[in-house]
Formats: C-alpha cells, sequence, structure tokens
C-alpha cells in the first residue's frame, strides 16, 4: 500500500486549511508522528498583544482568548445513553493546554468527579464545534482610576482574520455604549460614532460584522477606513435587551424583557420574544417557535444547537444567563446564573428546576471519563 504518512508535505497543508474547525485539524494532526510534527496546532495564531492607549500616554497591554464551545457525544458504534451528549467550552491560551469552562459563562468548572482525566482525549468522541467567543484579557493589572480606551469594551468580541491570517480585523463595544474598531497595524482603537443608540450585541455573520443596538435597529459595519454602517433592519419596539444568534443558517434576535430592578443592580428576565431577519425587506419579523433549535444566550457569545441531538430535550426553548439566579448550594457553580425558557408555553426558571435541560452541562457524563465505553 502507499505510505499516506508521506503525503507531500504541500497536500498536507491544504488539506489543513480545508477543515472546518480546529478539532478537525487536532484530529487530522493526531494520525501520525509525522503529521503531528509537521501541521501546526493553529492555522490562524491570534495576536498576541493589543497595546490599547489611553490619553494620558500610558499604556498596557491585553491579549485576545478563544474560546470554543463543543458539544461531545459518543461515537456512533456506540448504543446512545439517556445522557449521551455534554456541551462545554475549551479556552486554550497555551498549545496543548485546555480548560474546560462552563458554556454560557466565564467559570471554569470545579469539581470534578474524583476520576477525572487531566489529559482529555477528544478523539475518543464525536466533537461538533457550535461557536467560538472571543474575549480580551489584560496581561497585566490595569492601572487603578484609568478610564477612556483602557476601560474598553462591555465583554462581548468579534473577531474575522483572512485565511492566511497576516490581517485581522476586531470589533467591540466599548464602555460608552459606541461600537470600537481595532485591525492589524493599529496603534489604538477607532470609536465609531454612527450608531444613534448604545450597542448591545454584535456578531459575525455570513462573513460580514453585524450590530444592533438597545431599540433593535441593526447595522452591518463594513471595515474601511473610515468604518461604513449600513442599515439592515429598523428598530423593534419592546424589550430591554437585544441579542443576536445564528441558527440553521439564520440571523436571529432575541428581545429580553426585565421586570424590575433589585436594589438597583439586578434583573430579572421574565419574558422573551424571537425575530429573524428579512433581508430583502430590511425588517425583523417575529417567529414564535424554533422549532427542534435550542438558543444559548451566553456572557460574552451566543448560539444555538439542534434539540433532538441531546437526550431528553425538546426544542423551541432558550438557555440564557440572568444574574437574578443566585447559587443554590451548588458547589460546582455549574448552573449559577443560568435559566431556561419555553417560547411555546412561556415557562421559565432557573436551570436547576429542569434537571433533562441541566444535565447538558453538568455533570459530565460517566462515558466522559469511564476509560472502557463499549458498555457504555
Amino acid at each position: 500500500m502507499a505510505g499516506w504518512s508521506q503525503l507531500p508535505k504541500d497536500l498536507l497543508l491544504l488539506i489543513a486549511q480545508r477543515l472546518n474547525t480546529h478539532f478537525d485539524l487536532l484530529s487530522l494532526r493526531s494520525v501520525c508522528s509525522s503529521w503531528h510534527a509537521f501541521i501546526p496546532y493553529s492555522l490562524h495564531p491570534l495576536p498576541s498583544r493589543f497595546p490599547i492607549l489611553p490619553t494620558n500616554g500610558t499604556s498596557w497591554g491585553l491579549y485576545l482568548s478563544r474560546r470554543r464551545i463543543l458539544h461531545l457525544r459518543l461515537p456512533e458504534s456506540h448504543c446512545q445513553s439517556t445522557n449521551s451528549s455534554w456541551l462545554i467550552k475549551v479556552e486554550e491560551d497555551v498549545p496543548d493546554m485546555a480548560h474546560l469552562v462552563n458554556p454560557l459563562s466565564t467559570f471554569q468548572f470545579r469539581h470534578f468527579p474524583p476520576n477525572f482525566p487531566k489529559n482529555f482525549a477528544f478523539s475518543r468522541f464525536r466533537v461538533s464545534e457550535l461557536g467560538q467567543e472571543y474575549v480580551l484579557q489584560y496581561m497585566n493589572h490595569r492601572p487603578s482610576g484609568e478610564a477612556d480606551e483602557g476601560s474598553l469594551h462591555k465583554g462581548k468580541v468579534t473577531f474575522s482574520c483572512t485565511s492566511n491570517g497576516d490581517d485581522f480585523v476586531m470589533l467591540t463595544i466599548h464602555v460608552s455604549g459606541k461600537l470600537a474598531m481595532f485591525r492589524h497595524g493599529n496603534k489604538k482603537l477607532t470609536l465609531i460614532d454612527d450608531m444613534s443608540s448604545p450597542c448591545d450585541d454584535l456578531i459575525f455573520f455570513n462573513g460580514e460584522f453585524y450590530a444592533v443596538d438597545n431599540t433593535g435597529r441593526t447595522v452591518v459595519v463594513a471595515i474601511g477606513s473610515p468604518p461604513v454602517l449600513s442599515l439592515v433592519a429598523d428598530s423593534v419596539s419592546g424589550g430591554n435587551k437585544k441579542s443576536l444568534v445564528e441558527s440553521n443558517g439564520e440571523l436571529l434576535m432575541v428581545d429580553t424583557y426585565f421586570d424590575h430592578v433589585i436594589h438597583g443592580i439586578m434583573e430579572r428576565a421574565v419574558r422573551f420574544k424571537v425575530f429573524k431577519l428579512d433581508q430583502i425587506r430590511r425588517v425583523w419579523v417575529e417567529i414564535e417557535n424554533l422549532g427542534d433549535q435550542i438558543l444559548f444566550l451566553g456572557e460574552k457569545s451566543t448560539f444555538s444547537a439542534v434539540a433532538s441531538e441531546f437526550c431528553g430535550c425538546a426544542g423551541n426553548c432558550i438557555y440564557y444567563t440572568n444574574s437574578f439566579f443566585f447559587p443554590c448550594g451548588q458547589e460546582d457553580d455549574a448552573y449559577t446564573g443560568i435559566g431556561i425558557f419555553n417560547l411555546e408555553n412561556g415557562n421559565m426558571g432557573p436551570l436547576s428546576s429542569f434537571p433533562d435541560y441541566a444535565k447538558v452541562i453538568w455533570p459530565p457524563p460517566a462515558w466522559v471519563y469511564t476509560d472502557n465505553i463499549r458498555g457504555v
């Protein structure tokens, strides 16, 4: 037989560049030692440092952290148990080293089962990548009292780079509510003043940056000098917070309604409405049924999944984060601040009250940390 491990390096690299996800790349690298040595760990490394410069001339660095939202399932050759899926977020700031994070928050999972492996072999499972999230983090502590661009953003970051990684663009929401852009070669953030109301959310969808303000007015941000904003949908009256999420190839907007503020800090979500973007008519059209789709509204990212791939879960619902939900004795913080809403009947509450939906996140199924999964 031909020595497939001796494929020409340029052909191997072309194959790697056409893979859809990072975990497809890792699977390719694991085929043999020569492929592992030649194929890079990441074809699109993130910029290592962003020089954010306040007006007083001081500076500090930030680095961009990428986290991948993954759906783990048993291999197809194994029988599917009542808990045959696990949803996690993987943070990989250091090559070949990962932290498992709550998929909807920034909490690293704690209190794993005693025999949970320190070296996690993703190749043992079917792995689907549901989305990515980007987070800017300070390399050093920012001096107290500093503000301006140094305060930077409200949490959501979108990112895009060219296929060869030579150029990149980052878009985020400044603490003022304005859009802020950072492009390869820039020395500071560029604030974009063209949003008529404070921005609520961002998403990179179909190769373009989309932004929605707190009225539902939605624009596409064309990256240029200066950036150009084009209206794609007008305002939608109603709720208090707008979120953008891709679902089944379409762009949706979730409008969250809050009832009141507790002690001036925490708001309780009481209702959600979902809209689909009609790009021809340039309007948001309300939809009342998501079908087999589940929407996830995390602290720093949004994504969707097919409910039928999660045992015990029905579609037409929304996982969401809400600071109204306090810890209720869960030592692992797995459910803290997470709620679920059923779009059909309006039922909602903390995730801990819905066991079939909670087990998607915690605890990890036994087959994840069991060496022999044949009998699962």
